[in-house]
């Protein structure tokens, strides 16, 4: 069974003084844009580093989760804390996720380049971090999430498979074609799919 962690990070809403609604919208997201059938392994934590260590550590290791995203806490305030706690449970950075999130972002506001969320490997385990507001998540998560599934498959976690209608992902091993190339004639396809080979022979 597959399994993915949904750990939002605030501590407005860890008190209860405000809804989670950061969290529920990355579960929506998930569950609009999969169709490999999953369950959540869902958690709310305060902007402490300890305590989103400990989070990250159980639903890695623990609940076996092969995906993990983080809302919230990954701004300049000396509360964000949780690109910190993500790069201490990790063995290997991703910065590749951040660089991609911010240029996103910085399509709608300037403020983007104080954004500090990253992604990192622990084990089978990816943990993605995203922003605290749900328009933020959708764009970001929208933005890095073709690369997810090729991902989480590259570090020995299941096949994820999504809904080419809601989401278009890219698999350099040419295994599933991309929505965004299928309408090309045959010859660009095969192209395309040798391409797509040689890349993930690099």
């Amino acid at each position: 069974s597959v399994t993915i962690g949904v750990l939002n990070v605030s501590d407005r809403a860890s008190a209860g003084v405000y809804e989670d609604t950061p969290g529920q919208a990355c579960v929506a997201l998930l569950r609009e844009w999969l169709t490999t059938p999953f369950e959540v392994a869902y958690k709310v934590v305060p902007d402490d580093q300890a305590e989103l260590e400990s989070a990250m550590k159980q639903m890695a290791d623990e609940d076996q989760c092969c995906l993990i995203v983080t809302t919230g806490g990954t701004g300049p305030a000396i509360r964000d804390v949780t690109p910190e706690a993500t790069a201490a449970v990790c063995s290997k950075m991703l910065p590749g996720f951040g660089e991609q999130m911010r240029t996103t972002s910085l399509q709608y506001v300037p403020t983007a380049i104080l954004s500090r969320q990253t992604a990192g490997i622990r084990g089978s385990t990816l943990i993605v971090n995203l922003p605290g507001r749900p328009k933020a998540i959708r764009e970001n998560l929208e933005a890095v999430f073709p690369a997810i599934p090729y991902c989480v498959d590259l570090i020995g976690g299941p096949r994820l498979e999504s809904n080419p209608e809601t989401m278009k992902f890219f698999d350099p091993k040419g295994r599933r074609i991309s929505t965004v190339i299928v309408w090309k004639p045959a010859e660009q396809v095969g192209a395309a799919i040798h391409e797509n080979s040689s890349v993930a022979d690099k």
